[in-house]
Order: C-alpha cells, then structure tokens, then sequence
C-alpha cells in the first residue's frame, strides 16, 4: 500500500521533485554550478545535474570511499539492489565495517543527485555510469573487464554454444540463453568452485594475474594448454586478436565478491610525530610571527625606492628574484613566498609606470602604522584565502613557459580549501603535537581522491610527479611554519584561532563549513601487476589507452584506519563572511600579541664602530638607524655597523652632527664611544664642502686646492672634468653619477638645487597608486547563501508547479510542448472569467524580444488591454499585454 502510495521515481526528476526543501538546498549546496543560472523547473535541474562536467565535478568533490561505492554501481546491473551494492562492496564474507559505512556514502551519491532511486532499483546517473564503467579503452578503477553478455557480443553462435558444451552446460536453441547460463554459471559459487577444482596449475596462475587488473592480456596464435583451457570454457573471452579479457562475473568469483582489492570505509587517521609544549608551540610560533613580520618589512624597504622591473610577460626575473633571496638571506623558493605574501596583502604591486616597477602600496604605509599582532594577523588572513601557489615558480606552465614570481599562471583555486584543511586536520590533534607530514598527505588524498590532476607534473618533466592537491599541502606546512602559523610543526593557538573557530577538530563541521572526513572512498587501484605472464604465450597488457574523457586510475595507497568516523562526506569550503573573517582575524591578533617581544628603545653602542639591538626596536629608532647604520647580522639581536658612508646617508637625510650625537645619546645605554664620535664629526666636517649641480654637471668649491687635488687625481679621468673658475669644475656626467665617483674617491659632496641649496634626500619616497589586494580566483561559481538559497528553490518549485500542472486541451497538444492558441476574443473571455472564478490559466506568451513561453498564472483584474496575475512560474504578481498572449487553457480539474 506504501508503495503505491510513493511509487519508485522512474527518472532522477522525479526523484528530485520528491525531495524536500532542506534537501533540494543540500544539494544546490553541495554542487553550486546546478544553481548558475537558476534552473526554471526540476526537470532542468536534473538535466543540468546529469551533463558531464557537472557530473566530474561531483565525483572530484567524493571521498575515497563513497566514490569506491559510486565505481561499484558502476559494474552492478542497472538498477542495482543495496543487498548486491553490499555484496560487492563488503564481499562474499562480510566486512562490518564496510557495511556500516555504506548508508552514508550512499547517502552521500544520493544527496549529490550522482545516485536515485529507493533501496531496491539504485541507479547511478547516466554519464557517471559512463565514467566509470570499464570499457577497453578505459579500464575502470574496480580493475573489472566487461560481463559476458559484453564480451561475447560479436562472438558466432557456434562458437558460444561450444564454449556452454564444454563449460558443463546444455546446449540451448539460441545465443542468448546460452549466455545467460554461462553467466550464471559464473555468478554460482558452489559450481564455479568446482569448475575451477579441475584446472590445470598453469591457468589458476594465470587468472590470479588478471584478477584485480588490468583484466586484457595477449595470447599468441597457438596458446599453450593451461591456456586453451580457459578459452574453451569462457573463463578468458577474445576481444580482438591476439586480446583476451577476464570476464567481469570470473573476476568477481576470484575476489569473493569484492568490487574493490581493499575497501577504505574509514579515513586514515593523522598520526602525531612529536608532542611539544603548548607554551613551547606558542612561543616559537611567535618568535617565526616575528621573524616573518621583519622580513616583510625588509623587503619592502628595500623596494622603497621603485623595485625590480617588471617583465614584459608580468612578474619578476629570475636574476631579480635570486638578488631579493640575497638581501632576505633566504632560498630562492622562500624568497618567492614572501613576495608572493606581500603581493597577496596588498603591500606590494606594480606603479603602472611606462618603465614599469614593482613597489610598496600606500596601504604599506597604513599596515606600518598598526601594531604587530594586527599587522601579522593581515598577512596570515591573506594567505590563508590567498588562491596563488608560490610553490609553482620556476615550473612551467602547459605552454611550456616559466612561472614566475608575481607573474601569470600562479593561481590554483584548490590552494584556499588544502591549506584551510591541513589547518583543520592539524587543529583536531592534542594541543602541542605536530604531525606526521605523509599521514596528512594520506588524509588528504583519501578526502579528494581526483582532485587536483589539472596541476600534476609531467612525467620526464617535473619532479615529484605528484598531483597538485599533495604539492599544495607539502607547501602549506611548510609556509605555515615560516609565517608562524604553527610552531615546531604543531598548530599555535593563535593559529587555531585564525580558521574561525578555536578549538575546531575534524569530526564533525569544522570552520567555514568544511566537515570533518568521514567514510572511505575509492580511489579504486586496479592493484595487479602488469607484466609477463610466463612462457605460456599470454601476457598482461598493459593498461589500453585511448582519446577520451574517463576518469583516470588512480591506485591504492596504502593506509591503516584506526577510529571510526560518521560524519558527511566533506562539502565544498565555504568562506567567512567578511564579518566573520574580520573576527577570526582580531581573535588571532589579540591571542598572538602577548606572545610577541615588546620593541625596545635604546641599543647598545660598542667601541668597534657597531650597535647591538637587543630585540625588535621601537619604529622611529629602528628607522634612523636604519639610515644612520648598516644592518650586519640578523638574529635575536640585531647587529648595526657604523660606516663613512651610512653617517653620510643620514646627513643626506638633512641630519647634523649635533642631531646624530644627541640621537644616539638619547638611545643609546652605553656611553658614545670615541671612535663613532670622530666618525661622526669627521665626515660632517668633509660633508657639503664639495657642492654638485646641473650643468651637465659641475663641482664648486671654495677651497681651490681641493679642486686642484680632485684634478690631478687619476680616479677622476672618467668624470672628465675641468676648471672652469678657481672654485668651479665642470663635469660631461650626469649628478648622479658625479656624487657615487666623487664619494667613490673618498671624498663627502653634498647635492645642490639650482638655487644653491643643499638637497635632502629622503628614503621611502616611491609608492604606487592606490592598490587592492588580488581577488582570490574562485573554484567554480561560489556557494549559494542562505538567502538565494530559499529565493532559488522558491522559483525552481514554482516552475515546476507551472510546467507540471495539468491542462486542458485547447487546440493544441500540451504534451508536445506548444504553446496554447485561441483567437484575441477568446483569450479575453477566458481571462475575464478566470478573474470572476478565481481558477489558474495555462497561457503562451511571446515577450518583447521574441521569446516564447508557457506560464500558469491566476489572473487578478483585466483592464486597459492587460491582465494582472499571480504568476506560478516565477513566484510573484506580474501584468502581461492581452496582445502577446498566443492563447489560453484551463488547468484540468484535480
């Protein structure tokens, strides 16, 4: 009774059309692109969920073990019963854990549309049944070949009945019932196992090469006995010459049942390499927050004044990115981080000049001024959301072209929700311990088991050959570690803190909706060996290839489930809304800020011409001894060394010697030793004594002897000079060029304006226009919220509403999709009486570019040659021209 009730859904629009709201939305969540545009019914959304490349995108979206049940469904007859969906799963013996981990994957294809139907007719969606069944040119991932009913196709009728006669079998009038026997006498245990007690040793080791794949090996003309054995009872079938396939029910016989070598119901755990102190993590996090905040700021100054050039194609050179790796004292791919880092923060891009350069934004000015914490907890929000990959520099992109740092081709959509996962999985360990590295990889490769292949390295070409998915993880660790994101390998607190919802772990919904992994999925290796099958004359073929767009093998990798887990298949990242990021953001902020140092604001000033910083300086020291002295070591404490040419920078700068001394009195908690006073005094003695303006370029002095010195020295011959009056030399240089040769000789010029003036250099003068930060580049259309979700459901059931209502025929044939016709004064007539009896009318109606469509409306008034109306199929009161209506119906009575 129940069951005529709610009869089985004949197609996946039925299915669909039976969901409810909370459904629907899971689903139009789950796979946003069904919702880009807004389906009109039910019946075009189950379309749209059945096109190829919605359907890729779903199953890259499985994890290892629902897209193992999807492969399953695969080679199962169609519709398949959950009673054999089980068998083939968990085997002829049973496997508990399978079994208990089916209803959700099941679940899971069913959420996702890939799967519909009641627990007795499964059935997989069309094209996803065409990406994994086997064929010869695409070998499934179960490692099956095709049934016998398949592989028997274009075999003689002679033939068959031969291989039935020898098999044990009756011979029977017709081809197709000798097939069925013959595969039913596959499918039967007890009788195969004695079929099989009779073979020769030589073919029991042949089937057990071809058993769990590839399923084609070659034979040879004339095949050795154990071998015509098995072709003489069906047990191996020609598919072409010299090709024979292990047929699929033999296969299974062979494996007790098994679809899969090794089912994966279970995630592999993620094991802990080392346990540290919390306090420890969070300090050493803090110390690298530190570090990576310096580093930044150093690369930056040190574009202050315009940076490297930009290339032609975009992005950096290479020789501009080893002389940044030089200056950051770091490896080249580090270097690349940064740079990306800041670029992705919005501190750096190019000034859109005609002589094009990279340098420092005006929001580099304003992130200055904030306090470390935020300033730390800006870069790590940008990273984390961040879609380019630094990792990708210096490999080629599939036009064989360089990437380069800050150029084109760097950005990977996938990049957001890898380094957001590994942060989650890492989150969901005891405070303090740090990872195994290859546990997580294994983790993540069982979540996504086909995601990322668009960014794998080409055999030959790249090294390691893994998929973009594992390479975007390994770089996540270890960039996680250099902005101070984790400690030691473990997550920080204020890491934890910076996903949007401390504490988070991986067994339920973790932050920004990605929920935590649970139930296998099926990566389906096909887990034999291809190779020589003996002396018999029959070899493993290799895996056959072929131009298409099957989904790719991919092989077992082996790992140990230790604890169950029953949450959902993971969903799509959804990011923080900006007022939940800026949250997240503060919270890290707030967290981090008592872990960092407190800037200092004296050094220490020794005897050999150096100042040692203790710590981080406060930031008006930090930048004048930045000018007034050279950084020369880096580490817990800064090492600054005095030199002629610094204290000449910062008398450049507009500084007097009487500044300087009072400078570093004020900062300094030794007293100023002799030599950096002499220093200091000696070279603001010598300081603007010399003055150079444009004429080309001219040298005045008052001292004629000095000029006469400059004259007769050699360094000078390619400045090319000559007195032009006792205080006065001309030059064929440039300024520019004539102060560094001056300075080069020894001696301390000082720039003039055409005024006379002395000129004051100031650093940090170059910035670009205002800049935004690059827009993370999207993986696919982006999740619906909840608002377009309802307004989007709302529509689609209305449509549906309008597209299924039943009609009264009204010359024409409604089942043929044309639009109803009656004459105006018919049309009219109808409409007015509809008004009088409030009933629903089936209109055709032509709009103002043409389009036609059908529409069931509820007309409210008549008036001015328009009819008002409740529109079904859009949801909402619209008027429509009487004149462009093409006729009217009335809806069929209940």
């Amino acid at each position: 009774m129940s069951q005529e009730a709610n009869p089985a859904p004949r197609s996946l629009a039925e299915a669909l059309r039976a969901r409810d709201d909370a459904s629907l939305a899971a689903l139009l969540r789950s796979r946003p692109d069904l919702i880009t545009p807004v389906p009109t019914d039910l019946t075009q959304l189950a379309t749209r969920a059945g096109t190829r490349a919605s359907v890729l995108r779903a199953l890259e979206r499985l994890d290892r073990f629902a897209l193992q049940t999807a492969e399953a469904l695969a080679v199962a007859p169609d519709p398949a019963s959950k009673a054999a969906l089980l068998g083939l799963m968990a085997g002829d013996a049973g496997d508990e854990t399978v079994a208990a981990a089916l209803p959700r994957a099941l679940a899971t294809l069913r959420e996702q549309a890939l799967v519909w139907g009641d627990d007795e007719r499964l059935r997989l969606v069309r094209t996803a049944r065409e990406l994994l069944a086997p064929s010869p040119q695409h070998p499934s991932p179960t490692g099956l070949g095709p049934t016998v009913h398949e592989a028997t196709s274009g075999m003689s009728p002679g033939r068959i009945q031969e291989i039935v006669s020898t098999a044990g079998l009756a011979s029977t009038h017709d081809s197709v019932s000798a097939v069925t026997a013959l595969a039913a006498l596959f499918t039967h245990r007890k009788k195969m196992a004695k079929l099989l007690s009779g073979a020769p040793e030589g073919s029991l080791e042949v089937l057990s090469r071809l058993v769990w794949g590839p399923p084609y090996g070659q034979v040879t003309a004339e095949p050795a006995a154990h071998l015509r054995w098995l072709l003489d009872r069906g047990l191996l079938l020609p598919t072409a010459p010299g090709t024979v396939v292990l047929p699929r029910e033999v296969a299974l016989h062979l494996r007790a049942g098994r679809a899969h070598r090794e089912p994966e119901p279970l995630p592999p755990a993620v094991e802990p390499a080392a346990t540290h102190r919390p306090q420890g993590v969070d300090a050493t996090a803090a110390g690298q927050a530190h570090t990576a905040l310096a580093t930044v700021e150093e690369l930056l100054k040190d574009w202050d004044e315009g940076g490297p050039a930009v290339l032609r194609a975009g992005g950096l050179s290479v020789r501009d990115l080893k002389r940044t790796a030089v200056a950051l004292d770091a490896p080249e791919p580090v270097a690349a981080f940064w740079v990306e880092l800041a670029y992705a923060a919005g501190l750096l891009a190019s000034d859109g000049e005609a002589d094009e350069r990279y340098a420092a934004t005006p929001f580099y000015d304003e992130w200055m001024e904030r306090p470390p914490a935020e300033r730390w907890a800006l870069l790590a929000g940008a990273w984390l959301t961040a879609t380019r990959a630094p990792g990708l520099v210096g490999g080629r992109d599939a036009k064989d072209r360089t990437l380069s740092t800050l150029g084109p081709g760097l950005d990977r959509s996938a990049a957001p929700e890898v380094r957001h996962r590994v942060l989650t999985l890492l989150s969901g360990l005891p405070a303090g311990a740090a990872p195994a590295p290859e546990s997580v990889l294994t983790r993540l490769y069982w979540e996504r088991p086909l995601r990322g292949t668009a960014g794998t390295p080409r055999p030959g070409k790249d090294t390691p050959a893994e998929d973009l998915r594992t390479r975007l993880a390994r770089w996540t660790l270890m960039e996680a570690e250099l902005l101070g994101v984790t400690g030691r390998g473990a997550l920080s607190t204020h890491g934890r803190a910076l996903l949007g919802a401390p504490g988070a772990g991986t067994s339920g919904a973790g932050p920004n909706g990605v929920a935590g992994a649970t139930g296998g999925v099926g990566a389906g290796g096909t887990g034999g060996s291809a190779g020589d099958l003996g002396a018999s004359g029959l070899s493993a073929a290799g895996e056959p290839g072929g131009p298409g767009d099957k989904l790719p093998v991919h092989h077992h990798r082996a790992a140990t489930p230790t604890a169950p887990s029953t949450a959902a298949s993971l969903a799509p990242l959804v990011p923080l809304s900006p007022a939940a990021q800026a949250v997240a953001v503060a919270t890290a902020a707030r967290l981090l800020a008592p872990l960092l140092p407190e800037p200092l604001d004296h050094v220490l000033l020794q005897a050999d011409l150096t100042a040692v910083a203790p710590g981080p300086l406060e930031r008006p020291l930090a930048e004048m001894l930045g000018v007034l002295a050279d950084v020369e070591s880096k580490g817990g404490a800064t090492v600054y060394r005095f030199t002629p040419g610094s204290v000449r920078r910062a008398l450049d700068a507009g500084r007097t010697a009487a500044d300087l001394h009072d400078f570093l009195a004020r900062h300094s908690r030794t007293p100023i030793p002799q030599p950096l006073a002499y220093l200091i005094d000696d070279v603001a003695r010598k300081h603007g004594h010399l003055r150079i303006g444009a004429a080309s370029a001219y040298v005045r002095c008052d001292d004629d002897a000095l000029l006469s010195e400059i004259l007769a020295d050699k360094r000078a011959t390619a400045l090319r000079l000559r007195r032009l009056a006792p205080t006065v030399l001309a030059a064929q240089s440039d300024p520019a060029a004539l102060l560094e040769g001056l300075r080069a000789m020894g001696f301390a010029p000082a720039a003039e304006s055409a005024e006379g003036d002395v000129l004051i250099t100031r650093a940090h003068a170059h910035r670009t226009p205002p800049r935004t930060a690059p827009e993370p580049v999207p993986d696919g259309p982006p999740p619906p919220d909840a608002t377009l979700l309802s307004a989007a459901i709302r529509a689609i059931r209305a449509g549906d509403l309008a597209a299924t209502a039943p009609r009264k025929p009204a010359g024409t044939d409604p089942a043929a999709g044309e639009l109803p016709r009656t004459s105006a004064a018919e049309t009219l007539a109808t409409v007015q009486a509809a008004v009088l009896t409030g009933d629903s009318l089936w209109i055709g109606y032509v709009n103002a570019e043409g389009a036609a469509s059908q529409r069931v409306i509820a007309p409210i008034r008549v008036e001015g040659g328009f009819v008002t109306a409740y529109d079904h199929t859009a949801d909402e009161v619209r008027t429509y021209p009487l004149h462009r209506v093409t006729g009217v119906a009335e809806l069929a009575e209940e």
